[in-house]
Order: structure tokens, then C-alpha cells, then sequence
């Protein structure tokens, strides 16, 4: 078994009302970032794994999230790196 360390990207799913992106993006406008569209606020989370290769570990934290970190109805969620650790 390998060591591995994964990071996690969960935000609110598209058209879910998102209140705290929805301030964060009114408050860059009134400091002058106009270009800014829209903001979703979310959470980053690092999951550290034993698993045989890293696809295993990748599996093991796909099912972690739509198990427990992510909130299937309101979150999506993105495995943005599984790494040795």
C-alpha cells in the first residue's frame, strides 16, 4: 500500500442560490473588479489514503464525496489531484 494525497474542490451546484459567492463577487465589484461574472464559494479538502495505485486512491475519495464530503443535491465536487505523499 502507497500513501497517497488527495485534493478535493467542492462548490455549490450551478442555480443553487450560492449567498456567500453572491457577496464575495457584489463586494470585488464595489473594489472595482467589473470584469469579475460570478463567484462560487467553496470548500477545499485534503484527504490523505493508503490505496495500491493511485486510481484506487482516486476511487476510494470519488466515493468519500458521494458518500459524505459532498452534498449530492447542492454540491458538486472535482478530485483535482491525487498525489504521493
Amino acid at each position: 500500500m502507497t500513501r497517497f494525497r488527495c485534493a478535493i474542490h467542492i462548490v455549490p451546484r450551478r442555480g443553487i442560490l450560492d449567498p456567500q459567492g453572491k457577496a464575495v463577487a457584489d463586494a470585488l465589484h464595489s473594489l472595482g473588479f467589473a470584469a469579475v461574472a460570478a463567484v462560487r464559494v467553496g470548500r477545499y479538502v485534503v484527504v490523505d489514503t493508503q490505496a495500491a495505485s493511485a486510481d484506487d486512491a482516486r476511487a476510494a475519495v470519488k466515493a468519500m464525496c458521494e458518500k459524505l464530503l459532498a452534498n449530492p443535491v447542492t454540491e458538486d465536487f472535482e478530485i483535482a489531484s491525487v498525489e504521493h505523499a
